[in-house]
């Protein structure tokens, strides 16, 4: 199995993704261990001290102003821990709390928050048992950290509070610790805070919808090249020269996708043909590189945030490496919050471009000789009219997911923390926004493989022919009488959303940019 070892300068977004979905192993380098006791070192010479220092011998937050003696120190990281850990509503995915742990263990590998070399491991430990606390929706404001849901996660390494096992039954935590031989930890100064206090969540959320996008921008490109083709249209709009002139990296790349799927297409620049010849394709097929490649762009910043934040070590207060610890406000969730939303807006936007083109193919009046709603015998098939009211309802579900939550704040803490950044509900929502994503370019990509097959007499591209037969292959039917649907748009759901309409175009066109 695949390890990833945690050094002091940050991690990568795929050691993210192989250890939050695939399951990689998580070592501690040795550069990290010794980062880790040295700054631990200065945190228990600032606990031995009389004068009180935040984090170490104080209460938190609105309670800060409160000294603590050493025989309650203990205590009181016990009890922030237990009393932020205050989640409420559905379970947060696996994936999603895997993500969390690791980059908390990522940032307290850095040699900034002062925790034992003891608790890090026991992190690692978990993580390598295969041990999921149970994290839920509900509790954080994206404001001195992912509060809640890390403070769930460090419940459980005190084998408090409930987990997954690996074999995904839901225990209390200290039993699935012993069965896997992790002794709990007792934490000391700061170590509560420090495994409470950082953007993990979100950041984690943020890496793997990079990921997800990035599949569904290239499958969006492929499907918006089949509508095309279905519906007649000119690829002369997606030539380079036409692009460069206005030169969005995003644009460029889609429109050279397009392109190369539709290399050597027998359907494509018969739009002056027919009896009622066009002069150009409508927006929806036309500007389809201008749209998909805004968001490429807009992914490309947000790509750069994460990267950032990657390599940064947010926890309040910070051990610095000249000895100080100091306080700060780097917990502030803004930053990646804001691209965040920046990324529900423009897959909602995505969506809707993609159900512009779809609806094209079902009616007669603007599908240039398809039969209405692809279907069979109209009037007495129904084609894929209702298939359609889906992928609407889901758009329409989008331009709400769309809404920014960055653009909200509401006080906390007695005030102390009045003004937080809603990160935590941006990648929330995001992650709605992209399932919702899939599905309609899925709806896209029946339609337009139907359109195609309809147009007896003649040859789509050799790339179009290829995801058609792995789409066939993978138990979606083609055009016919009508039948039960939804089985049917779930197998195209779960071709695009496992790459297999990437994978089965690019043998044809090459890497998909």
């Amino acid at each position: 199995m695949h390890t990833v070892v945690l050094g002091t300068s940050g991690t990568t977004p795929q050691d993210v993704i192989d250890v939050a979905r695939h399951g990689a192993r998580v070592e501690l380098s040795p550069e990290a261990v010794s980062a880790l006791a040295a700054a631990r070192a200065v945190v228990d010479a600032l606990a031995a001290k009389p004068e009180p220092v935040y984090g170490v011998s104080t209460g938190f937050g609105a309670l800060a102003t409160r000294h603590i003696s050493q025989e309650l120190r203990a205590q009181l990281q016990r009890n922030i821990v237990r009393s932020h850990a205050a989640g409420m509503g559905p379970r947060v995915e696996r994936e999603v709390v895997r993500a969390l742990m690791f980059l908390r263990l990522k940032t307290v590998c850095s040699g900034h928050t002062g925790v034992r070399p003891e608790v890090a491991q026991t992190m690692a430990d978990v993580l390598n048992a295969g041990i999921t606390p149970v994290v839920h929706e509900y509790g954080s404001l994206g404001c001195s950290g992912d509060l809640a849901p890390l403070s769930h996660c460090a419940l459980a390494l005190m084998g408090e509070g409930d987990a997954e096992g690996p074999d995904s039954t839901v225990k209390p935590a200290g039993e699935l610790l012993a069965a896997a031989g992790i002794q709990p930890v007792e934490l000391r100064e700061k170590e509560g805070l420090a495994l409470l206090n950082g953007t993990d969540g979100m950041l984690g959320m943020l890496i793997m919808a990079l990921a997800d996008l990035d599949t569904l921008y290239k499958s969006a490109d492929i499907t918006a090249a089949l509508s095309l083709e279905a519906l007649l249209g000119t690829e002369k709009v997606l030539e380079p020269e036409l692009h460069a002139i206005r030169p969005h990296p995003g644009q460029g790349a889609s429109a050279a996708n397009m392109l190369a799927v539709l290399k050597g297409s027998g359907l494509t620049n018969h739009f002056q043909e027919e009896e009622a010849p066009r002069v150009q394709d409508a927006y929806s097929v036309r500007c389809a590189p201008q749209v998909a490649g805004a968001g490429r762009d807009t992914m490309a910043h947000a790509r750069l945030v994460a990267e950032r934040e990657l390599a940064a070590a947010v926890d309040n207060p910070v051990v610095l490496r000249d000895g100080q610890v100091r306080s700060n406000g780097n917990f502030h969730g803004a930053p990646v919050a804001y691209v965040l939303d920046f990324l529900a807006i423009v897959a909602a936007d995505l969506g809707s471009i993609a159900e512009r083109r779809t609806d094209r193919l079902l009616d007669k009046n603007r599908s240039h000789g398809l039969p209405p709603f692809l279907a069979d015998d109209a009037g007495v098939d129904s084609g894929l009219m209702i298939a359609q009211y889906t992928q609407a309802a889901l758009v329409s579900e989008m331009k709400r997911l769309a809404v920014p939550a960055s653009a909200d704040s509401i006080p906390s803490s007695a005030m102390q923390e009045d003004h937080v950044s809603m990160g935590w509900s941006a990648a929330r929502k995001l992650r709605t926004a992209i399932g919702n994503l899939n599905r309609i370019i899925a709806v896209e990509l029946y339609a337009a493989t139907r359109g195609i097959e309809l147009r007896r007499g003649l040859t789509p591209a050799p790339a179009s022919r290829a995801a058609i037969a792995a789409l066939r292959a993978a138990g979606v039917e083609g055009p016919g009488p009508d039948r039960f649907l939804a089985p049917d748009l779930a197998a195209a759901d779960a071709f695009v959303r496992e790459g297999g309409l990437v994978a089965a175009v690019e043998p044809v066109t090459g890497p998909l940019a």
